[in-house]
Order: structure tokens, then C-alpha cells, then sequence
């Protein structure tokens, strides 16, 4: 997508008020951007992006897994097999912003979801008795629930072999293992998506401004922010004023929340977390494995380093991944500097990060394990899903780097926490979302609290279009069958 130029509006370079002001070019800053230009179309809203393209950062096709996260086979969504109520909420969720992009389509504001959503399996894969006593448990939980009344489980060999071959093929005979199954999963190209959210907004009369740095927020006197940047193409400073600002920068979101001086991240900090990839373009390999497989993290990995050998669909094109494998780097963005984690250091988050640094010296231990780890090491991993993978086939990429936060915690001292955050004023004139997955899988539902945070004045307003883009919870998970009327193929 190229520089837009609105219109019916002004650029969001002059000295006239905005409604909106977002900042950042990923799948968050896009989603607001589609729905506030869907709801209120006389608004003015500008979106600021300092990458000469949208969607570059964790919302590229290749720096994330491409998961529809649905809580199917997300085994860190449910630590304890006893309790699906999380991995119900995640259902939940991903069902409205299925809803969501549907009804966008439906209006003719969206591209047909089957560019960006791809149907694919969600399988479970365990291996040994003590995780296959898990999962079998996890299945009894989740069985009852109406998102998951259709997932299948077996301990069948032959039939896990049906489901995902590459699972099976050269595995030892005596090596038990047990699988589940959930044909509703899905593979999600986030950056077309992103960049179809993004011709929405545009279309409406809205700017989408590319190669635009922020770098400072500033309330006035009359309640207004003002928005500083500096236009990388020809080194000049711009300004503009706003009534609402959303900061959705991924790991430089806490940077500019600080620098807008907001009460609300006092004591927040970021650590930074990276991932490569076992990336093949083998079309014989590719042909065999129609699923998405994650099974059990490592003892001492994060929430989000459950592996996984998945397919996926970008550009046209089907290629087979395997990992997360653990990255570190100071650097906030995949794009960004070494001293990025340098500049949110701030007196009041020292003890936060040091303390939750001493409380996960598991993943602190994982890390490096990671971080020593020799190709062949990394190979070996995959053979533990794929036996008799061709070290040949496959190639290391570099994905994308997340900013986990840490919260200040009047027990421990700081916590870190996965997940996604989001961040209002108390007026409810700024927000920005922190942390990471499965944020982008629940784009929608997390602007349907910011809407309820920060436009509640609104509400009756918007009320019909929100019936028909984002109804209320309930209205939209009523079971399996729910999910599959959607229009996905």
C-alpha cells in the first residue's frame, strides 16, 4: 500500500483537529482504523506508520505463526486440564473477529475473508503417559463446552497418522502418543489482512501515512493532544492536534505512553523476546501435513514457545513451520535499535523488571539455552515432531520480536505478564495496547472495550452498527456450527 491522500479530509499534517490520531501500521491500529471509519464517517483520522510499508512489524505473515488463536490446540491456554474457561474466552473471541471480518466483507468495505483466512486443522500432538493423561482430561473439559463440541481425540495410531502423517512416519513403534483434533481451526494471513483493514479506512477518507515517525505526546491546556513527528522521507517535523490518540506501536507502545506522561504505566516495563523459524518450500513435504500441531513447551519456555509445525498460506503460496525458537535482543521491533529497551528504563520500573527477572529464572535459564543452541539442536526438535525430516528441506528465518510486559505487583515487586494489555486514560482521550499473543487473533474484541472505555458517550449512537460488527458476547459462539456458518473457505 502506498502513501494515501484522503479525499474528503484533511492529510493529518496541518494544524486542524483530528477525531483520531493511530499509531502504528500493524493489525490493532488497522482494526480500530476500519471500525471508526465505519461508524463514524465524518470523522477525521490520520494513522502515522514510521516503515515504508503497513503490517511490516509482528503483523507480517513471516514474523508470526499465522495461528486463528480459537484455544483448539493452544496447550498454554489451558495449564490446568480441569478449567477450559480461558481457552473458551479465546474461542470466544476469535468467533467475533471472524464475525467482524465478515460483516466488513458483507458491506463491501473488506476483502473476502478467504484471501487472508485459510481453513486448517488445529491437532494437538502429546507424547508419554503423564501428557497423554493431560490431554486426555483437557479433551473431557473441553468436549462439554459448545465451541468444542466437534474436536475429535484418539490414541490410535493409524488415525493420528490420517490427521498429520509427518507425526507418525518413522516413530518408533513402542513411543506412545495421543492427539486431538479441531477441523474449525484456521491459518490467518495477518498482513493481508492488515492491509484490507487499512484500503477500508483509506476508501472512507481517511490518511494512512507512511515513512511517519511519532515521536513525542504532548495534553494541552484544552484537553487536546498534541502528536509530534518527523517525516523520514524528508527529514521534517510535522505536528497535528487530536481529540483521541491510539498508541498500537507494538514494542515502542510503552515508549510513547511514557513520553505522553500517562499515570496509568507508571512502574510498566518491557522484556524483549524474539523467534525464529524452521521454514520449508518443499511442495512433496508441504503436500503430507494439512494441520497446525502444537503440543507441550519445554519445562522453564514461555507461554508463547509451545512448539509447533504448522502450514500456512501467504501470497498464494503453502510452506511448512516449525518452532518458536527463543531469540533475545535489546531491540523492541524487529526494525528497531539496540537501545530501544534502554529507553523505557525509568526509575519507577527498576525494581518491577529486577524483580520479575528473579522470579522466572526458569525462562532466564531457557534463554540461554536457547540462545546456545546449535542448528543441529534446533533440527533435532523438529525430528521430535517430524522423525525423518530432511535437515536439507529446511531453512532458519528470523520472526518476529514481541515485548512482553511487566506490571509493577505490590507482593513480588513486578510480575511479567503474556498476554495482551490494553491501556486508557482515565478520560479515556488516549489508549495503547502492550504485550503480545494472541492479541492480533482478538483484534476486534479488544476494540470493543476500547470503544466501551473511551467513547462510552457514544454507544447509543453506534449501538446498530455494533449489533451487525461487533455484537455482544454470547451472540456469536452458539457451538461448532456457529463458527462453520461463517463465510470461510
Amino acid at each position: 500500500m502506498s502513501d494515501t491522500t484522503p479525499t474528503r479530509r484533511e492529510s493529518g499534517c496541518g494544524d486542524d483537529v483530528l477525531d483520531a490520531v493511530l499509531i502504528g501500521g500493524g493489525i490493532m491500529s488497522a482494526t480500530l482504523g476500519a471500525l471508526l471509519s465505519t461508524l463514524a464517517p465524518d470523522w477525521s483520522i490520520a494513522l502515522f506508520e514510521r516503515l515504508g510499508e503497513p503490517a511490516a512489524e509482528s503483523s507480517h505473515p513471516w514474523n508470526n505463526a499465522g495461528t486463528g488463536h480459537s484455544g483448539m490446540c493452544e496447550l498454554n491456554y489451558m495449564p490446568d486440564p480441569a478449567d477450559g474457561s480461558t481457552a473458551a474466552g479465546i474461542a470466544e473471541q476469535f468467533a467475533l473477529s471472524r464475525h467482524f471480518w465478515s460483516a466488513l466483507a458483507g458491506r463491501g468495505s473488506l476483502a473476502e475473508p478467504d484471501t487472508f483466512v485459510t481453513s486448517t486443522p488445529h491437532v494437538t500432538a502429546v507424547f508419554g503417559e503423564r501428557d497423554i493423561a493431560y490431554l486426555r482430561q483437557r479433551f473431557a473439559t473441553l468436549r462439554e463446552l459448545p465451541a468444542f463440541s466437534s474436536m475429535e481425540y484418539t490414541e490410535d495410531r493409524a488415525v493420528i497418522a490420517a490427521w498429520a502423517p509427518l507425526l507418525v512416519r518413522g516413530r518408533a513403534d513402542h513411543e506412545p502418543m495421543a492427539a486431538t483434533r479441531h477441523t474449525a481451526g484456521t491459518d490467518v494471513d495477518f498482513g493481508a489482512l492488515t492491509r484490507s483493514l487499512l484500503a477500508t479506512m483509506a476508501e472512507a477518507g481517511n490518511a494512512v501515512r507512511l515513512h511517519r515517525e511519532i515521536t513525542g505526546l504532548t495534553r494541552d491546556r484544552d484537553g487536546l493532544w498534541t502528536v509530534r513527528g518527523r517525516d523520514l522521507d524528508s527529514g521534517r517535523e510535522f505536528r497535528v492536534r487530536t481529540r483521541f490518540v491510539f498508541v498500537g506501536a507494538g514494542g515502542y507502545a510503552l515508549r510513547l505512553l511514557q513520553r505522553a506522561r500517562l499515570p496509568e504505566v507508571r512502574g510498566y516495563g518491557v522484556f524483549p523476546l524474539g523467534a525464529q523459524f524452521l521454514r520449508t518450500d518443499n511442495l512433496e513435504v508441504v503436500a503430507e501435513h494439512h494441520a497446525k500441531v502444537y503440543s507441550q513447551a519445554d519445562v522453564g519456555a514461555p507461554p508463547m514457545s509451545v512448539p509447533h509445525l504448522d502450514r500456512r498460506e501467504v501470497a498464494g503460496a503453502t510452506s511448512l513451520l516449525f518452532g518458536p525458537y527463543a531469540t533475545f535482543s535489546t531491540r523492541l521491533l524487529r526494525h528497531g535499535k539496540l537501545t530501544d529497551l534502554f529507553t523505557t528504563l525509568r526509575p519507577h520500573n527498576i525494581v518491577p523488571l529486577v524483580a520479575a527477572g528473579l522470579r522466572n529464572l526458569n525462562l532466564v535459564r531457557y534463554l540461554l539455552s536457547q540462545l546456545t543452541a546449535s542448528r543441529r539442536a534446533k533440527f533435532a526438535q523438529l525430528q521430535r515432531f517430524y522423525p525423518t525430516a530432511d535437515a536439507a528441506d529446511w531453512e532458519l528465518i528470523q520472526a518476529g520480536q514481541r515485548a512482553q510486559l511487566v506490571k509493577p505487583d505490590g507482593r513480588f515487586g513486578g510480575v511479567l505478564q503474556f498476554g495482551t494489555e490494553l491501556v486508557t486514560g482515565a478520560d479515556g482521550s488516549i489508549a495503547g495496547l502492550l504485550g503480545a499473543s494472541p492479541g492480533a487473533s482478538i483484534a476486534p474484541s479488544i476494540m470493543r472495550e476500547l470503544l466501551d472505555r473511551c467513547f462510552p458517550e457514544r454507544r447509543y449512537e453506534w449501538s446498530a452498527s455494533l449489533a451487525e460488527l461487533l455484537p455482544e458476547p454470547g451472540a456469536t459462539v452458539g457451538g461448532d456450527s456457529a463458527a462453520r456458518a461463517l463465510p470461510y473457505h
